[in-house]
């Protein structure tokens, strides 16, 4: 019994200076655990609040590398990124507000998906608006969803929830969590996100294709490959206006616009910073990227709330032909 009871201990000792760590050496976190425990709550950035998008219609070019597809129909910009006219004479030529004429030369296009983009062109031309999201009522998805001019980010320990100005659309991303191994497509895909210092990583995948999808409102397709990383983090007023200046010379400014957000003019605060990368193997010959800017924002009534914007509710828009049901002929 002494000789059992001596080797029990002796094993008990050996496997305990095992489990030791080596002075200086921390032991490795639980998986799953280790972005929780690298983030302290302290340092979380404070995302939640209304925001206000004013360039488009299309994407603003990245600082470098390949970027969106852009818009053939141009036009004299009319106002800066503070909505004081411009005077045409010193205009700098933009993407027209109204026509969405995407450029099918573009070299990220697969074959296939610039001729997408060619027959949308030309239904905008010919006799438009060409379909999308927007004037179909269907859903967005992303990166379709970043053209909003209004968004509002509610964040949680676990979770961050994205709400959309244009017809209620919502986005649930799950925080320090994986992709399942086998997703099921959905509208807005399986959405999982973490934070690297003063960044929200968010990582989409399963994005669901089908009638009127597409990346953008040029009707640049993509497959159910589409790999869509975000990257959000909060900049300084003058960073955001040199950001802002530069997609001005690309995109429209919709500083006065009717989607009952707009952005605080006055604000000369912290501003959010999107950068977006969008990789799809079935539709882009590589991946791209782009920035989006958003302001403080103001919603209705001078409230930083979203406004409602139910889209089959309002068919008056010039642009849209929404999907309101109609009659063939009449039923009496």
């Amino acid at each position: 019994m002494d000789m059992r009871r001596g080797n029990f201990l002796l094993l008990a000792s050996l496997a305990a200076a095992a489990a030791t760590p080596v002075l200086g050496q921390a032991t490795a976190p639980a998986a799953g655990a280790a972005s929780t425990a690298a983030q302290s709550a302290a340092s979380v950035p404070d995302l939640s609040r209304l925001w206000a998008n004013s360039l488009g219609p299309g994407f603003s070019p990245p600082v470098s590398g390949p970027g969106p597809v852009l818009n053939k129909a141009r036009a004299k910009a009319a106002v800066d990124i503070y909505g004081k006219d411009i005077n045409p004479a010193n205009a700098p030529i933009v993407s027209q507000g109204g026509r969405r004429v995407g450029d099918y030369t573009a070299p990220i296009l697969q074959p296939w998906a610039a001729q997408v983009v060619k027959q949308h062109a030309e239904k905008e031309l010919n006799d438009g608006p060409a379909l999308n999201p927007i004037n179909q009522c269907r859903p967005s998805g992303v990166p379709f969803a970043f053209y909003n001019l209004g968004m509002e980010i509610l964040q949680q320990k676990n979770s961050i929830t994205i709400l959309y100005v244009f017809d209620h659309e919502v986005r649930h991303v799950r925080l320090n969590a994986s992709h399942p191994a086998q997703v099921t497509p959905s509208w807005f895909g399986d959405s999982v996100g973490h934070y690297e210092g003063d960044t929200l990583v968010i990582d989409t995948v399963g994005i669901k294709t089908g009638p009127y999808t597409m990346v953008d409102q040029f009707g640049t397709p993509h497959t159910e490959a589409l790999h869509v990383v975000e990257r959000y983090r909060l900049i300084d007023y003058e960073a955001a206006n040199q950001a802002l200046e530069r997609g001005a010379k690309e995109n429209a400014n919709f500083v006065r616009n009717d989607s009952g957000v707009n952005p605080d003019l006055n604000a000369r605060g912290k501003h959010l910073q999107l950068d977006f990368t969008v990789e799809d193997t079935g539709a882009f010959t590589t991946p791209w990227s782009s920035i989006v800017i958003y302001r403080p924002g103001v919603g209705a009534g001078s409230e930083s709330t979203l406004p409602e914007a139910v889209c089959a509710e309002n068919p008056h828009e010039l642009s849209r032909q929404a999907g309101v049901p109609t009659a063939d002929k009449p039923d009496f």
